[in-house]
């Protein structure tokens, strides 16, 4: 539902100026000028707009370096280089402006990401914009936060760890040690940018290349915790708001800091543990249901797969076993499964997706630990992807509990609501609780600035990472938003199709129309072939 209220006052944090204005900001948004009304930081001194100097690049693309400041309330201090990418609009006789696309993360870089996803935008839209994407500050090749000169260091550091999360106790003391230790040293390593990472702060950048791009307001697309980011642009700026899709978003004040004292981690407040549970289960069940031809997964019946996932950890707790040259523990195998729940069939150009592909992954390790054991070898080492530049982000922009909290009955009670992968969730959480770093002007509300156009919230009822409760959340605590809803599964409706869900995005990105209240789409497939 379109709703339009008073914006409530702002939350505040040492050495934040500027947000004494943002009520007054809200209520005039709509009636000033597109660049006149903006929340905290629209009244400072602000830094000139980039210039861009497209060049050729890859396959259609464009790219260019966008010069920002390191710190916006010193625009003409120390600067950063921005990674962009654009792909030219197809009909640029008909071209609107610019689309910018943030495909969430966050600290999946923008220019990897687009020609990636291209094809998943609706046709008219890629003819009458130009799609436009960066890699946000600390990440990709903007800036990236790096805390070990050597990655060898920091996987010798991280070797300590559990893959996929810690079960017994000296897993989880080894786990808390460990990203102490690595906190410690990203600080060391980037005392300049840590503390100038926040979503508010890439808010900030993306105002900046919507003036370099001649855009009097901004056209957007977020996906997942890109869809945080939007909306944290249209409560500093919302007088700058052409039109803004928000795909699978969290609810902001449950990922920014909750409604109390901060008990939980943004994982779990935001139930993302929980929409994780009820997706697997239903995963579970289809795979049982569709039979081994469809699923190899499946043992016939919903309830027997249920139980061979179970019984599945139970010997990979007893038994680890190696496939395709890497190590599989319980707790890695959960977390290999969470991934390979976001897209309910294949994604082009994304290879290994798709529920089909998770049914084959399972079977196989079933099949690996079925096989006697050879003689005994030591099991290689677990490879860990380096976290730098996650939690650079993530940890300077939201609340989390302190250090000296009782992580391991959070695991519990994630585990006792949402199964087998809420510890997952709970102790990726904790990795954030001794960071060193917080952006003392990031953004936590209020959320419900009026803006000069509406925004409109996309979700999929069966979201694996972003539950359908916290877009929900979102279209209500924006202070003009209406949901569509896509009764599917799949992690982002962009990655998910809906030719219904396209076409309402289409029409109101380049019209402005929204859907009428309370629209329902279907998705173009279901999964494992089910009609």
């Amino acid at each position: 539902m379109t709703r339009t209220s008073a914006p409530a006052g702002p939350r505040r944090h040492p050495a934040s100026p500027g947000r004494l204005g943002i009520a007054l900001a809200g209520l005039l948004a709509a009636a000033l000028p597109a660049n006149a009304a903006a929340a905290p930081g629209g009244a400072r001194d602000t830094a000139p707009a980039p210039r861009l100097a497209w060049t050729a690049c890859a396959d259609g693309l464009e790219c260019a370096t966008a010069r920002v400041p390191l710190d916006h309330h010193d625009p003409h201090g120390a600067t950063i280089d921005l990674a962009v990418v654009r792909h030219p609009a197809e009909d640029p006789a008909h071209r609107i402006g610019s689309l910018f696309y943030n495909p969430g993360g966050p600290a999946v870089p923008g220019t990897v990401a687009l020609p990636l996803m291209l094809g998943q935008f609706p046709d008219e839209v890629r003819k009458r914009f130009d799609l436009v994407s960066f890699d946000p500050r600390g990440t990709g090749r903007s800036a990236p936060v790096q805390c070990f000169d050597d990655p060898a260091d920091e996987q010798a550091l991280l070797a300590a760890t559990a893959a996929g999360h810690p079960e017994t106790a000296p897993e989880q003391a080894a786990w808390t040690d460990a990203y102490r230790t690595l906190g410690r040293q990203c600080a060391s390593r980037n005392p300049d940018l840590l503390p100038h990472l926040s979503t508010a702060d890439v808010a900030r950048d993306l105002d900046l290349l919507r003036q370099a791009v001649g855009d009097r307001r901004l056209t957007y697309l977020g996906t997942s915790y890109g869809s945080y980011l939007g909306a944290t642009y249209a409560n500093l700026f919302p007088g700058r708001v052409r039109a803004m899709v928000l795909d699978s978003a969290p609810d902001p004040v449950a990922w920014s800091t909750g409604d109390g004292p901060t008990l939980m981690g943004p994982l779990l407040r935001n139930g993302t543990d929980l929409a994780a549970g009820r997706v697997l289960d239903a995963f579970l069940d289809r795979c049982g249901q569709a039979g081994p031809d469809a699923c190899a997964f499946s043992a016939g019946t919903a309830t027997a797969t249920r139980a061979r996932y179970g019984e599945l950890l139970q010997r990979l707790r007893t038994r680890p076993v190696v496939l395709g040259g890497a190590r599989f523990t319980a707790a890695a195998t959960v977390e290999a499964t969470i991934p390979l729940l976001y897209a309910a069939n294949p994604v082009a150009h994304l290879p290994g997706t798709g529920w089909a592909q998770l049914g084959a992954t399972l079977r196989a390790l079933w099949t690996a630990t079925e096989t006697p054991p050879g003689p005994t070898a030591p099991l290689p080492p677990a490879v860990h992807p380096s976290p730098d530049q996650v939690l650079a982000v993530a940890c300077s922009d939201s609340a989390t509990p302190p250090a000296d909290a009782d992580h391991a009955a959070l695991a519990a009670l994630a585990r006792s609501r949402s199964g087998e992968v809420g510890p997952y969730f709970a102790w990726t959480d904790e990795r954030c609780a001794d960071w060193p770093a917080r952006d003392q002007d990031r953004y936590d509300g209020p959320w419900n600035a009026p803006t000069a156009r509406p925004i409109l919230v996309v979700a999929n009822t069966g979201d694996p990472a972003m539950p359908y409760r916290g877009s929900r959340a979102m279209a209500r605590s924006l202070g003009r938003a209406e949901l569509l809803t896509v009764d599917g599964y799949g992690h982002t409706v962009l990655a998910n199709p809906s030719a219904c869900a396209s076409r309402h995005e289409a029409r109101y990105l380049i019209d402005g129309v929204l859907p009428a209240p309370g629209t329902v789409c279907a998705p173009d497939r279901l999964p494992f072939g089910e009609r």
